[in-house]
């Protein structure tokens, strides 16, 4: 770590302008391991509140809000200081949250490349003006909306953190980030490059660390926080809705996901079931987008069950930072034993195909590890289908037609995204336009792009980030009249 925001070797909070301790200091563990990387600063409710103040202050008193050119260079800069520690990012990334280092890597460039997007959209958004009667002129622009809090789940916090902060800073609005204590020190890489954004005022960005729950709260209650933007579990993002109806605040929120991956009798097996491993596997199934059920025509079912089978038996699982691992740990034990809990249960009520689990080789046993479980269930209403598990566990179901397909994939509160396998189009065409999700790949599977929007139908969210849609979360809109007297 630089020492710009270790002290003692403790790593610490970035508000206004300058790093912060805590009172209390915790470890960060290494989840391959179990040994400790590290000590970070633990925030809390006093952290959450100088956050606030800071960005409250930045916000009202400074030119940020209404300086375009400013926010676009600043945008720009911090682009260039995540590049220079994308290598840091990635090894953290990998040490700390348990990230496979060839999917770690892949986060950096993605975060840069969101700030990169949105210093060109702090540039380019325009409003409108037209005579509504003689001598009458309306005319609408948008403003920023104030102080935005947001709230960052520990699976891929660089990325999220900066999916919601690009459009935020673009929009014109200060920020007070409460970053997951599982990556502390990765958290306070990317701080670091805040920091030396020396086109950024203090208080614009403000940043503390927590692995309790008494800060985050105080984002969604206080007065002084304009917005919240969560990426979560659809428990708490609940929650969060319910407790910021007291200050009507603006709520943007992605939550969970079951993504149901639909395969017909005519796609290409040898290209549709490494896939389906990969959208499993890729970052140890902690991953909203993660493809955890897959629907197979049933003609073609017993090949799938077979072929997926091998593959899921010949994944690699080892130390996230092993170039040769193709999945790295869960995040912690505790996550292994919740994960176990779930998939024994469903052996009762699921023909097991794959059982997974812990693996016996001495030299993961100290880790967090869990290997891939596939289980096919006969019903739709059982938790391996309904509920989200975070975690390398697939569904594996079959239906008879196009009907059926759409009729199971659309059988869960969720819908942020889905996958249509087919080499008819016309069909493609017709299921993506019934199954009821914000995200849908025809022949692939987590393709994103900065231009589109992204988020979740039903239980799955509120709102879009990416795209043009992204900086509206954060803004108002003002209407002007001006009315020439004769």
């Amino acid at each position: 770590m630089s020492d710009q925001h270790v002290t003692d070797s403790i790593a610490r909070h970035w508000i206004d302008g300058a790093w912060v301790g805590s009172a209390h200091l915790s470890s960060s563990i290494n989840p391959s391991n179990g040994e400790a990387l590290g000590r970070f600063a633990d925030g809390g409710a006093e952290e959450a509140k100088a956050a606030i103040v800071a960005a409250r202050r930045a916000f009202d008193a400074g030119t940020w809000a209404s300086d375009r050119n400013a926010r676009a260079a600043a945008l720009y800069e911090l682009t260039q200081r995540i590049e220079e520690r994308a290598d840091r990012l990635a090894l953290s990334l990998a040490r700390e949250m348990g990230k496979a280092i060839v999917h770690a890597r892949l986060e950096a460039p993605l975060s840069a490349q969101t700030i990169r997007y949105n210093a060109g959209a702090a540039l380019s958004q325009t409003g409108s003006a037209a005579e509504q009667a003689p001598g009458v002129l309306a005319s609408t622009w948008r403003e920023p909306i104030g102080v935005v809090g947001i709230i960052v789940p520990w699976n891929s916090p660089i990325a999220l953190l900066t999916r919601a902060l690009g459009p935020a800073l673009a929009a014109g609005c200060t920020v007070a980030v409460k970053m997951p204590g599982q990556t502390a020190l990765t958290n306070a890489i990317f701080a670091e490059a805040v920091a030396a954004t020396k086109s950024l005022p203090k208080g614009i960005v403000n940043m503390f660390t927590e692995s309790g729950n008494e800060g985050a709260p105080l984002l969604v209650s206080s007065a002084d926080v304009d917005a919240i933007q969560y990426t979560g579990s659809t428990k708490v993002g609940r929650m969060i809705c319910a407790q910021a109806a007291a200050t009507l605040k603006r709520v943007s929120l992605e939550l969970g996901g079951k993504t149901p991956l639909l395969v017909f009798e005519d796609a290409d097996i040898d290209f549709v079931a490494p896939l389906v491993v990969r959208a499993l596997t890729m970052f140890s199934g902690e991953f909203c987008m993660t493809g955890s059920r897959v629907l197979v025509q049933r003609s073609v079912a017993d090949a799938y069950r077979k072929r997926l089978s091998e593959l899921l038996h010949k994944v690699v699982v080892g130390a996230a930072d092993q170039e040769t691992s193709e999945m790295g740990p869960v995040v912690d034990h505790a996550n292994v034993d919740r994960i176990d809990t779930i998939v024994e249960a469903a052996t009762k009520y699921a023909k097991v195909l794959v059982r997974g689990g812990r693996p016996n080789e001495a030299a993961l046993a100290k880790g967090a590890f869990y290997r891939p479980a596939m289980l096919e269930p006969e019903v739709l209403d059982v938790p391996l289908v309904q509920e989200e598990i975070f975690g390398p566990v697939l569904s594996f179901e079959t239906f008879a037609d196009e009907d059926d397909a759409v009729k199971r994939a659309n059988a869960t509160i969720y819908g942020l995204a889905a996958a249509v396998f087919t080499k008819n189009i016309d069909r493609a065409a017709r299921v993506v336009r019934r199954v009821k999700a914000g995200t849908i790949w025809t022949n692939s599977w987590a393709v994103l792009a900065e231009a589109v929007e992204e988020g979740g139908f039903k239980s799955s969210g509120v709102g879009r980030l990416r795209g043009a849609r992204a900086m509206e979360e954060f803004q108002e809109i003002k209407t002007h009249f001006l009315v020439h007297r004769t």
